[in-house]
């Protein structure tokens, strides 16, 4: 049976076969503890029976008014527990917390453009492409913005796309 709780300073000491994947971005100590200490209702780890780690979600909570929004900043599941719909619990955990406890009008996540099967399972998640950034991921690849609107969104303002592709420095960061 699976077990999903709240990431802990124990787990960065075993989660990194999780992050071999070549699609997930790896970040240094520092920023993972940042997340663990700023939202740590959002940074969630699922074990399998063994304790291995299944895989991860770390999001946070940011923006003013309209804007006010979670923000997934990478979910990854070992390739060997893929299949399982288990990013759609992480991804579901996350989204209840930033519709429930922080009244969040949308939740964003940021996809490379050639990663089809996660484009794929996040608009099976009810996901839209909001915009395009052009050269998001490294100077190279683009990225896509894609959103979620919460409860608080009545009139789904947050997830009309844009019409034209932005640059990384038209983003707006808290």
């Amino acid at each position: 049976m699976t077990t999903i709780r709240r990431f802990s300073c124990n787990d960065l000491l075993r989660f990194a076969s999780v992050n071999l994947d070549h699609l997930t971005e790896t970040f240094n100590m520092s920023f993972y503890m940042t997340y663990m200490a700023r939202w740590p209702d959002y940074f969630h780890v699922a074990k399998a029976p063994g304790g291995h780690i299944m895989g991860y979600i770390m999001g946070k909570v940011e923006g003013q008014g309209e804007s006010w929004h979670g923000h997934v900043t990478a979910v990854t599941v070992a390739p060997e527990y893929r299949r399982q719909q288990l990013a759609k619990k992480l991804m579901n955990l996350l989204e209840e917390v930033s519709d429930k406890i922080d009244k969040a009008y949308f939740v964003d996540l940021f996809v490379r453009a050639s990663n089809t099967p996660a484009i794929k399972m996040y608009e099976k998640l009810d996901y839209i492409i909001y915009r395009r950034v052009l050269r998001y991921y490294s100077g190279e690849e683009d990225g896509l913005d894609m959103r979620k609107a919460l409860s608080r969104d009545v009139e789904k303002k947050s997830i009309i796309p844009l019409k034209r592709p932005v640059t990384p420095d038209e983003l707006e960061y808290d």
